[in-house]
């Protein structure tokens, strides 16, 4: 076999982005000869890298059958039948060779590489201008700035010449071409900043990071990305990658300065994406993209959820999620999409102004149909009713929630958690923890008849429901105390002090089964200060169990007193309402 038909050798891989292959948009080399030499260099470089890669894992996978006894006829050859040892060590030793005579870019090579670049750049602006109404006449120094900017992307490897890049004000032309009228120039650019924005090759270099963010942020990148996108046709393949690629830029761009989250919604891209989502466009890879963003920009910054809330978009995510009230998502890329949408109209909550968007939207109203159906979205509505409940400002969500027969459908999933099959996405413990939070919220909100109709589910069929919370109360008082015993035994770390590990204990203590814990202890109190009968029966349960009225005090004391860091006065007002109710039981 040859060196030829060796290079020819290429494994299937799986496809990063929707409709990427392995054809390139020019083929240049025949027209421009040595100008397309950086496609074709790419691609050799790749063919090598590749064929290494299978080389060694042919080699390995051969080792390993041997040792057990089958050697290498079956196992290595399972990958590909036609390749011998021989064959294999050939190309191992040709790689070795080819590697070491490759170019890589240095500061001479870059500086000459920008200035072939701002010169057919400029070329191309001029026959634009001299031929506007003849495209054949300008063609070809079209292909030539896109080739270059092909070349350019060689920078990505070499994140210590980005000072240089900005230096030269080569970002700057870049991110002009943007703009350019052939969205083909405008999506070659959007790949090569997707390459050099890459959070693994920005963390080779600290100063060239620092410089390419500054000079991007000075450029307001995130405004020109949207303005590209909104021309962009996604029925057009290579646009399509283009908005795929840029989203790919503003997860890149997040993830390395958490200042872009806000930059990015204030400057156009919040917008874009409800428009996206809101399109009657079937469900694709980069639908699936928008929602993970969509849920980065308001996952943590308030004021994007008041933007997000603005623009219309708890309505536009009600929207979306509506679809799923009766089917289930049609694939896991699917299912996962359903899932962010979820998450953002959680997030989406956390700002009170969009309780009263969901409130009106008939957002419970949703949920409520969603816990009935028992579809996939069932697990998710639940999470949302737990978030547009929680709290002071969820008090007109959870009387709204009793008007409309909710209890009808909360009860019986308290009742009962759901066994574990394709429908259920959650475990049994964030099922009960979600249930006992809405349940814990209604009986704090709800005043004068919806609460009375929120007691008497407690008294009803022989106290069952008071039964069942005694059942979870010692389920998870058992989880707790082996946590606690866990941290009791585990050593002490000499780097942090006293404060800090018991801030640390704390949060391993709710993320065991505290947090569950104390919301079913809430409704204990709760629900035992109305009635004596209630209270007769905790207390009988509680002998028969062998457990003690002192530890439920104990739990509601340490609830009390780390509520968080809230409102002040309601957070005072809580405390005395929990406080008072751990008195009289």
């Amino acid at each position: 076999m040859d060196i030829g038909e060796l290079l020819a050798f290429k494994p299937e891989q799986t496809p990063k982005r929707p409709h990427e292959d392995d054809d390139e948009d020019f083929d240049l080399e025949s027209s421009h000869g040595k100008r397309g030499g950086g496609d074709e260099k790419i691609k050799r470089m790749r063919r090598i890298a590749e064929a290494k890669e299978s080389a060694h894992y042919l080699k390995q996978s051969g080792g390993a059958s041997a040792a057990s006894g089958g050697g290498t006829a079956t196992t290595s050859f399972e990958f590909d039948p036609e390749l011998t040892e021989e064959e294999r060590l050939n190309i191992l030793k040709y790689v070795e060779n080819e590697e070491a005579d490759g170019d890589v870019l240095d500061e001479q090579s870059l500086k000459k590489l920008i200035l072939v670049f701002e010169k057919r750049n400029l070329k191309n602006q001029e026959m634009r201008i001299k031929f506007a109404d003849s495209p054949e006449k300008f063609m070809d120094s079209e292909l030539e700035l896109h080739t270059v900017i092909q070349e350019l992307k060689g920078v990505a490897t070499v994140p210590d010449l980005y000072p240089l890049l900005v230096e030269l004000h080569g970002l700057h032309s870049l991110l002009e071409l943007l703009a350019h009228q052939n969205t083909d120039i405008a999506v070659a650019v959007v790949d090569l900043l997707q390459e050099v924005t890459d959070v693994d090759i920005l963390g080779e270099s600290q100063e060239g990071a620092e410089s390419l963010i500054e000079a991007l942020r000075k450029e307001q990148i995130c405004a020109l990305l949207v303005q590209n996108l909104e021309r962009l046709n996604e029925q057009v393949k290579e646009e399509s990658d283009g908005v795929h690629n840029t989203l790919a830029i503003v997860e890149n761009l997040t993830e390395i300065d958490s200042e872009f989250v806000k930059e990015a919604a204030e400057q156009g891209l919040l917008a874009w994406l409800l428009k996206r989502l809101r399109g009657k466009s079937p469900f694709d890879p980069n639908k699936l993209y928008c929602s993970e963003i969509l849920s980065i920009l308001i996952q943590t910054e308030n004021d994007n959820r008041l933007l997000l809330g603005s623009l219309d978009g708890v309505d536009v995510l009600l929207q979306q999620l509506a679809v799923y009230k009766r089917h289930d998502p049609g694939s896991n890329e699917e299912q996962e999409y359903m899932q962010n949408l979820f998450n953002c109209l959680c997030s989406a909550l956390m700002a009170r102004e969009n309780r009263d968007r969901f409130l009106s939207g008939e957002g419970l109203q949703l949920m409520n149909l969603m816990l009935r159906e028992k579809k996939m979205s069932r697990n998710g509505s639940l999470k949302v009713l737990d978030h547009a409940m929680a709290g002071q400002d969820g008090r007109d969500n959870c009387n709204k929630f009793v008007e409309i027969l909710g209890l009808r459908t909360i009860f019986p999933l308290f009742m009962k958690t759901p066994k574990r099959n394709k429908q259920r996405l959650i475990s049994a413990d964030e099922h009960e923890e979600h249930v006992t939070s809405v349940i814990a919220s209604m009986l704090r909100n709800c005043k004068g008849t919806h609460r009375q109709r929120m007691l008497a589910k407690f008294t009803e069929n022989d106290h069952e429901k008071v039964d069942r919370l005694l059942e979870l109360h010692l389920k998870y008082l058992a989880k707790v105390e082996a946590i606690d015993k866990e941290i009791d035994q585990q050593a002490k770390d000499p780097s942090i002090d006293e404060d800090e590990e018991a801030e640390n204990n704390y949060i391993k203590r709710l993320t065991g089964g505290l947090f569950t814990l104390q919301r079913i202890d809430y409704i204990l109190l709760e629900v035992s200060a109305t009635g004596d009968t209630v209270k007769q029966r905790v207390l009988q349960i509680l002998n028969l169990r062998g457990a003690s009225m002192k530890t439920i005090r104990s739990i509601m004391r340490e609830y009390a007193g780390n509520l968080g860091d809230g409102d002040t006065d309601w957070r005072e007002q809580e405390q005395t309402h929990i406080l008072s109710l751990v008195d009289r039981f």
